[in-house]
């Protein structure tokens, strides 16, 4: 239901009003007097319908101005028999959303009034989405507490300032594909359009038709013109994930891009001119690329201006329980589950164990934990870590080792807090923040034992 106000000093078109909007709006009508200022100043409207009957047409214009003055997010749809072009045109200008011609029908008034909700509504998520964006992206709310990540957010601030093309290198899930959208945010092309591409995802043919576009006919199934990312990102960045996976043949082409910012679509011959600023991202080593043969020379010195690497997850410790804290809330907002937090057992296991996967096997293995456990607190049966599966299919051994070392590790832990507290099992378990139960679990399956225990299990 929707608040809308009516501003027309005639009982006759407020009637007519009335009958069109309730029940299903909220509706109130006001005098285009002086009144209307305070009024518009203390209740938020979401329409305005402002009659120009029988008021002059400078002072209506005059109206329409304060109206927006005071109300400069409502849409305010004007009502006059005056349907004239230039009429309409004006008061469009003076900031009208939209116009009916007396006399109009209920439903006329109704699809406007609709329209109108809409593209409020509209309007009003794309403002959240945008502020959740400068939040999300802002690099001083970035978590980067270890010394080297310290070291590339400053580096990334500076060249968010240029156009210059950046070179993001690092394992698999460090974070290059949302950093990429920080430098984006932050510079001045924040209002034009950002794309991602994956490199690694699309088949050669579809890639290059995903980058540069076709024209109608340029393969089998090309029953229309396409539009490619490299045009629609006209003003924008345009990021390319894996770009180490790109085909020699496409390097060519973006070459060109770098160089002279047109290309040509699939099968056609017209120059096409898009002013893009290029951030790329790979977890190879892209020099011994270069002495493979698999990566252009002349490219990779073309995307190597503003490098940098991003460390893996086990070499930024610190960054660690920060992070988990906020994937955890993060989590359990989308789960709508009320987690407080990590057992110290859980944050010692997660910053001792290697993270192969970084950032994106954390945030799965939160997930995890969050969807399981049932307590206030992650315990450490809600975090079994696995092995990588391609680890586990080529070497068992590996594996085994691997779920090994994370119970030494547990079992470490729990043999110091008893050593701490005398050996006395509850006062262990009040220290490690979990329940006398789950100790006494953990303590039967690492085999743990001590003379003054009357039971040895």
């Amino acid at each position: 239901m929707a608040n809308i106000l009516l501003i027309e000093k005639h009982q006759k078109w407020q009637d007519i009003a009335k009958k069109a909007l309730e029940p299903a709006h909220r509706f109130c009508s006001a005098s285009p007097a002086k009144a209307l200022s305070s009024r518009l100043r203390e209740e938020n409207y979401d329409i305005i319908l402002f009659s120009l009957f029988l008021v002059p047409k400078t002072e209506s214009l005059n109206l329409l101005e304060k109206i927006r003055l005071f109300s400069p997010y409502t849409p305010v749809i004007v009502i006059s028999e005056n349907s004239g072009t230039s009429f309409i045109v004006e008061i469009v200008k003076k900031g009208a959303f939209d116009f009916m011609a007396a006399p109009f029908s209920k439903e006329e008034m109704l699809f406007s009034i609709e329209h109108a909700l809409e593209k409020r509504q509209l309007k009003n998520e794309i403002d959240y989405l945008r502020r959740e964006q400068d939040i999300l992206y802002d690099f001083d709310s970035i978590i980067a507490k270890s010394p080297a990540m310290k070291k590339t957010m400053i580096a990334l601030k500076k060249f968010s300032r240029v156009d210059s093309t950046i070179l993001l290198t690092g394992e698999t899930g460090t974070g290059k594909s949302f950093l990429s959208g920080a430098v984006h945010f932050n510079s001045t092309r924040h209002k034009r359009p950002f794309i991602k591409i994956n490199c690694a995802n699309i088949p050669e043919a579809l890639l290059e038709s995903e980058l540069f576009g076709h024209e109608k006919g340029a393969f089998t199934g090309a029953n229309k013109t396409r539009m490619g990312r490299l045009e629609q990102g006209h003003g924008g960045t345009v990021f390319l994930d894996e770009i180490g996976e790109m085909k020699k043949g496409l390097q060519a082409k973006l070459l060109r891009v770098l160089e002279e910012k047109s290309f040509e679509r699939v099968g056609g011959n017209k120059t096409i001119h898009s002013d893009v600023r290029i951030i790329c991202a790979t977890n190879r080593n892209p020099e011994k690329q270069v002495e493979e043969g698999k990566f252009r020379e002349d490219l990779y010195y073309r995307i190597n201006v503003l490098r940098v690497h991003l460390p893996p997850l086990r070499e930024r410790t610190e960054c660690i329980e920060p992070l988990a804290d906020f994937l955890l809330a993060k989590c359990c907002r989308n789960l709508k589950k009320n987690i407080k937090g990590f057992s110290p057992l859980v944050i010692e296991v997660f910053k001792t164990y290697s993270w192969p996967g970084n950032i994106r096997e954390l945030t799965n293995a939160i997930e995890r934990a969050v969807i399981l456990e049932e307590s206030p607190l992650i315990q450490i049966e809600s975090t079994t870590l696995q092995a990588p599966p391609h680890q586990e299919s080529s070497n068992n051994t590996t594996s085994n080792h691997f779920a090994s070392s994370i119970d030494e590790q547990k079992k470490g832990i729990i043999l110091k807090a008893l050593e701490e507290n005398h050996w006395v099992q509850k006062a262990a378990a009040e220290s490690l923040n979990v329940s006398p139960r789950v100790l006494n679990y953990q303590i039967r399956k690492f085999g743990i034992t001590h003379a003054q225990w009357r039971k040895n299990k």
